[in-house]
Order: structure tokens, then sequence, then C-alpha cells
């Protein structure tokens, strides 16, 4: 595989990325859409879709295993952080309590 060619699949890998970075950030701005149910369906889905180009790439040689690890890492940290996030919101806010 010439560069060029490992250049432009990096880059669509990269760009795959950051829709999944987006879409979890977007939900960082609207914490009540968090537990939806379909927005971790369509999350875990995306996960899963760029875990499968990763793989791709690395068996390609175009990203190699450790750098593959941590993009997947970056993301399940950032969901998780989002995550944490809501339910510390819910668990602050009065009516969540019961009260």
């Amino acid at each position: 595989m010439d560069t060029a060619t490992k250049d432009l699949a990096l880059q669509l890998l990269m760009e795959e990325t950051e829709k999944v970075y987006k879409l979890i950030n977007s939900q960082k701005e609207h914490l009540c859409f968090a537990a939806c149910p379909a927005f971790e369906e369509v999350v875990d889905t995306q996960l899963y879709g760029l875990s499968r180009q990763i793989d791709y790439a690395v068996k390609l040689g175009v990203l190699d295993k450790n750098t593959g690890m941590r993009i997947l890492s970056d993301l399940e940290n950032s969901l998780n952080k989002m995550y944490n996030n809501y339910y510390e919101q819910n668990n602050n806010h009065p009516h969540s309590k019961g009260e």
C-alpha cells in the first residue's frame, strides 16, 4: 500500500472517529438524553463499527494496534464521563431523590 493510500485511509478513519466524538459530545449538552436506550444503541453500534474499521486498518498496516486501542479507549472514556455527569446531575437534583 503506498503512502498516499495509507494517508487517505487514516484520514477516513479519523473522520469516523470524530463523528463518534461529536455524537457523544452532543449528548454532554443534552444530558437528559443520556439515559435514552436509543442513544445507547446508536453509540454502541457506532463504537462497534469503528472498532471493526480500526481492526481492519491495523491488519492493513495503516494504523498500529496501540494507536487503535488508544482511540477506542479515549472514546469509551469520553462516553463514561458523559454518563457520570448525567448521573451526578440527576442524583444532585432534588426531584430525583423523591423530595
